[in-house]
């Protein structure tokens, strides 16, 4: 297992790190499984002896039985993992029962104390936008959980560039928390990010943690071009994330992948992460399974580096199009352009 500095915060995290949506099953969240806390204790120790020191959750997760399955898991051991969990979604229905106000991130924060049965979070990370709280607000919360000990680092998910940077600015201007890290849906079949949110992490020294590495299983190899999908797919489940706009360009990025997968001797989801933890800035994907199966071959990503051939060609069928300004600005301004830049524009600029 290799380890990463998130951000430029002193903490070191495994390459690929333990994702918990899977934990509980409760509500929505049976669409995308439905792990037992036997289970669970399964998957942890399986990643704990590959080397993984991160596990994410969150306390939207089935309710917050993902933190609580996650809890007992980790009872006895708790000290030999990073905990990371996530808060802002609706937990109830009342007017402050979600969100990033004071009151919701404090409560929350105690709540998911309790379910995860430890008195520290490692990465509390802010799930999404709230376009409806003062950014001030929110950053004294975290400010306040940080000078008491229950959480150790903050980070975001889900933002826009301007909302990351805005969260930035806000935290220098007044003193407040810096966030160290982000996390992103960022894959082979949906690269958005590398517009603004992966420049924003290169030039402001933020970890990226990436979500749903594999797009829910698109790019793993069991959705082919003309064939149905796998039994028990997500997608068959109701499951819309990540959303597919071009369903004839994600076939042609997974023949790609399995091309690849066939000559390297690799399963086409470890092609997949793979190339991943090559990009700019990524500090670690996160990885979640429904069986132990599932779980094995991810991990074999781990240690798995592509040859620039490889990264050429998945780079060639799956490269984004330049939208405005960024095509003005590979014609006009490509003498003076700086690393964050050349993240999205150099491949372009290359051909």
């Amino acid at each position: 297992m290799r380890y990463r500095q998130l951000g430029t915060s002193g903490l070191r995290v495994s390459v690929l790190t333990m994702g918990t949506m899977t934990f509980g099953g409760r509500g929505g969240f049976s669409s995308v499984g439905s792990t037992d806390l036997d289970e669970a204790r399964h998957q942890v120790n399986r990643c704990l002896e590959a080397g993984i020191n991160l596990i994410d959750t969150a306390n939207v997760y089935s309710a917050g039985l993902s933190e609580e399955i996650l809890g007992q898991a980790l009872q006895g051991r708790r000290d030999q993992v990073l905990v990371a969990t996530k808060a802002r979604m609706p937990m109830g229905d009342g007017p402050n029962d979600a969100g990033l106000s004071r009151h919701h991130l404090l409560s929350q924060c105690e709540a998911s104390l309790r379910r995860l049965r430890t008195d520290h979070i490692d990465l509390y990370q802010l799930h999404e936008w709230d376009g409806q709280t003062p950014l001030q607000e929110t950053l004294e919360a975290l400010d306040d959980l940080l000078r008491a000990g229950k959480v150790r680092y903050v980070g975001c998910s889900n933002y826009t560039g301007w909302q990351l940077m805005k969260a930035l600015g806000v935290a220098e201007r007044h003193g407040l928390p810096r966030l160290v890290s982000q996390q992103i849906h960022y894959t082979l079949q949906a690269r958005e990010a590398e517009y603004e949110l992966v420049p924003i992490a290169i030039d402001q020294g933020l970890g990226i943690l990436v979500w749903s590495p594999l797009a829910s299983g698109l790019l793993s190899g069991k959705y082919r071009r003309g064939e149905p999908a796998p039994a028990g797919s997500r997608l068959l489940s109701g499951w819309d994330e990540p959303p597919v706009r071009d369903q004839e360009r994600l076939y042609d990025v997974v023949d790609v992948i399995v091309d690849v997968a066939r000559d390297r001797g690799a399963s086409p989801a470890q092609i997949a992460l793979a190339w991943l933890l090559d990009r700019p800035a990524v500090t670690a994907l996160i990885i979640g399974a429904r069986n132990q199966e599932q779980l094995a071959d991810n991990l074999g990503a781990a240690d798995l580096s592509l040859t620039q051939e490889e990264q050429a060609r998945l780079e060639a069928v799956s490269r984004p199009p330049l939208l405005y300004p960024y095509w003005h600005q590979a014609k006009t301004a490509s003498d003076r352009l700086g690393p964050a830049d050349l993240s999205l524009l150099g491949p372009h600029l290359a051909t």
